[in-house]
């Protein structure tokens, strides 16, 4: 049976750096519509101590999700050195499509397809395929590329990540403040290689009481309109359904891959808010009985990018395997885990060794 391996990767960071000061004028309301009384300076500086978020990148009006993600498919494809008409599927994982300047969610035709269209591929059997899974999109259609393979089904497969999230956020919540634009793209390939790249995977989709934790919503600002609907999340429940649940699944996907996690030695976690993020490795740590570690075990970007959803944990893998995170590298032979969690509520988790 064929593994899969990372033979290229790209990403693409819009040029539009948002800084604390882009929403001094906004009016924030709480989740149940009231108005917050307080100056929006006061707001904005204890979100950024509880997330950590002093910056996120923002698309510009002429440009696209598909734009981006195919900005970013172009640098994988030719990092990977491959003729792009041997690929056998496109996966695009987002989660709103190409979202118009007027926050409208468009999927048809599939975002998958645009970017085949504009990489000029002629080839009628590269498949393309979009995945909706919330912020878990990219490590699920990951997942899906390593099922393709292993089944024989595929050789080659272009999986990218992209999210316009600028787009459909509520100016009236403070929740607005933690999503970004961004895309990340990979080319796996198939290898005889033994015991390389995913190694272990493991998925877990909680849909009973959890499936609102994060969904679409009309604005909080009762005077608003309400007929456009808004990324609307449940901040608290998130986390701790986040804490309770992701720790255990990326331990049990460690344990799939027969390692430890003294084999680990990066985990890719999805870029959500610090806070969260640091519990969660924190959490983990602790269930192999483990006080103290080295926090450079996990990568953050979110202080500078923000959360891009999808597009989080592709644009770290790009910037580490490239050296343009200071502080960053893989080992080779390395094991690293890259893991998520969000709307769903889905969590999946992948054990990866570099050839």
């Amino acid at each position: 049976m064929p593994n899969t391996i990372i033979i290229g990767s790209g990403s693409y960071l819009p040029n539009r750096i948002i800084g604390r000061d882009y929403f001094l004028d906004s009016e924030f309301y709480t989740e149940d519509g009231v108005k917050i009384d307080k100056p929006a300076e006061e707001t904005i500086a204890k979100f950024v101590e509880i997330t950590e978020i002093e910056n996120r990148r923002f698309i510009d009006d002429d440009l696209s999700n598909s734009q981006i993600g195919y900005e970013a498919a172009k640098i994988a494809i030719a990092d990977a050195k491959i003729d792009q008409e041997e690929l056998d599927y496109i996966i695009y994982a987002s989660n709103f499509g190409e979202v118009t300047v007027h926050g409208y969610a468009d999927f048809m035709p599939t975002m998958a397809a645009r970017v085949k269209n504009k990489l000029g591929i002629k080839n009628r059997k590269c498949v393309t395929y979009d995945m909706l899974f919330g912020c878990p999109g990219w490590v699920e259609a990951m997942i899906l590329a390593d099922t393709l393979i292993k089944a024989g089904s595929a050789k080659t497969i272009l999986v990218i990540g992209g999210e316009t999230l600028s787009r459909v956020t509520d100016p009236s919540d403070r929740n607005r403040m933690i999503f970004a634009d961004g895309a990340g793209a990979v080319v796996v390939k198939a290898t005889d290689e033994e015991n390389v790249g995913i190694i272990a995977h493991n998925t877990i989709c909680d849909n009973g009481i959890e499936l609102d934790y994060l969904a679409n919503g009309p604005s909080i600002n009762k005077d608003a309109d309400q007929t456009r609907l808004f990324v609307r999340m449940q901040g608290r429940k998130i986390y701790e359904y986040a804490l309770k649940n992701v720790p255990a699944a990326i331990k049990e996907t460690i344990e799939d891959a027969g390692l430890s996690i003294e084999d680990i030695n990066k985990i890719l976690i999805h870029q959500a808010n610090a806070k969260m993020d640091y519990a969660m490795i924190e959490r983990l740590h602790k269930l192999y009985d483990v006080k103290d570690y080295d926090h450079s075990i996990s990568p953050m970007t979110i202080q500078d990018f923000g959360n891009s959803s999808v597009a989080t944990i592709p644009t770290m893998y790009d910037l580490i395997i490239k050296g343009k995170m200071e502080g960053q590298t893989f080992k080779e032979k390395g094991n690293i885990v890259m893991t998520s969690v969000g709307a769903g509520m889905n969590i999946n988790a992948i054990v990866y060794r570099f050839p």
